[in-house]
C-alpha cells in the first residue's frame, strides 16, 4: 500500500499576547510597508466586590493573579485566606475579587492615599471608563523629515544629564517639527517625565500642535493618550508601542513611531503625508 501522507503541520495559533498590525518602515529616507507583532496592552479594572479599586493596563492573561498580588502587596489584604475568590465581572477585563467574611478593608486610607499616590498613569482611575479622556482629534498629520527624526534619539540622549550619572532614568523631550529639542525633563517613571515636560509648557500657556513628543523607553497607552490632551500631533519612542497605544493613535490621527534609533523607525499611525521624504 502506498505509504501515509505526511502529517500537515500545526496550525499556528494566535499568540494571547501579542497581535500583528500594518505599518510602514523607515530606513534611512526609504519607506516599505509590512506587519509587525507588538504586545497587547488592556486595562485591568481590579473590583473588590462592588468597588472598583483600581485600573491597570496589562498584557492579558493570569488576571487572577495579578489581581491577588495586587491586593497584597498594596497591602489591601494581609493573607491569600482572605480571598474567597475571583472571577470575571461582565468582561475579560474586569476582575471581581470576594474577601471571606469579616475581612476589614480601610477604605479611607484606600482614597487618601493609593489614588493619590499610585506610580502608574491609569492605576488611580477608578473605572475602565475613565480611561478614555476627551480630546479633540487632529485634523491633519504632522509633516515631518526622515533625517530630523533620525537625529532625535541623539539629542535626547545628549540632554540626558540624570542619565549620565544614573543609567536608570527616563527622559521625554519635546521637538518642533524641523527636529530641534526645545525641551527635555526626566524622572524614574516614564509617564512621569512625559507629565513634567507637558507641565512646563501648559504652565507657560504655551500650545504644543505641530511639535513631537519623543519618550525614551516604549510608547504605551497612557503616553499616547497625554500626547492627545496636550495636542501633540506625533509620538515617536526609542520603544516599542502596545496595541491599545496604536489603536488610540490611530482613533486620535496621531502620528505614533516606534523603534526610532540607528537610522531606522517603524510608522503605526499616520503613515499618510508623515514625513517629507528627503530621498526615497
Amino acid at each position: 500500500p502506498p505509504p501515509p501522507p505526511p502529517p500537515h503541520p500545526p496550525t499556528a495559533q494566535p499568540s494571547p499576547y501579542n497581535a500583528a498590525v500594518d505599518i510602514t518602515r523607515i530606513r534611512g529616507t526609504a519607506a516599505e510597508h509590512g506587519t509587525d507583532d507588538i504586545a497587547i496592552e488592556e486595562p485591568l479594572e481590579i473590583r473588590v466586590g462592588e468597588r472598583a479599586i483600581s485600573v491597570t493596563m496589562r498584557t492579558p492573561g493570569d488576571d487572577f493573579e495579578l489581581a491577588a498580588g495586587f491586593l497584597f502587596t498594596e497591602g489591601i489584604v494581609k493573607s491569600a485566606a482572605q480571598i474567597e475568590g475571583m472571577r470575571h465581572w461582565g468582561s475579560p477585563n474586569v476582575v471581581r475579587v470576594a474577601l471571606t467574611e469579616g475581612s476589614h478593608i480601610d477604605w479611607q486610607r484606600l482614597q487618601r492615599n493609593f489614588y493619590a499616590t499610585s506610580s502608574c498613569g491609569v492605576c488611580g482611575k477608578a473605572s475602565i471608563d475613565a480611561l478614555r479622556v476627551a480630546a479633540p482629534r487632529q485634523e491633519h498629520t504632522l509633516a515631518l523629515d526622515a533625517e530630523a527624526i533620525h537625529a532625535m534619539p541623539g539629542k535626547l540622549r545628549a540632554a540626558q544629564t540624570q542619565f549620565a550619572s544614573t543609567g536608570g532614568i527616563h527622559a521625554a523631550g519635546i521637538f518642533d517639527a524641523r527636529g530641534n529639542l526645545l525641551r527635555t525633563r526626566e524622572d524614574i517613571g516614564r509617564h512621569n517625565a512625559v507629565d513634567k515636560v507637558i507641565g512646563s509648557f501648559w504652565l507657560e500657556n504655551v500650545a504644543l500642535g505641530g511639535h513631537v513628543l519623543f519618550v525614551s523607553g516604549r510608547a504605551g497607552f497612557e503616553i499616547v493618550q497625554k500626547a492627545a490632551v496636550a495636542g501633540i500631533p506625533a509620538i515617536a519612542a526609542v520603544g516599542a508601542p502596545s496595541t491599545l497605544a496604536v489603536e488610540l493613535a490611530r482613533e486620535f490621527n496621531l502620528t505614533l513611531l516606534g523603534f526610532v534609533r540607528d537610522r531606522r523607525f517603524n510608522v503605526y499611525a499616520g503613515a499618510d503625508g508623515m514625513w517629507r521624504e528627503t530621498g526615497a
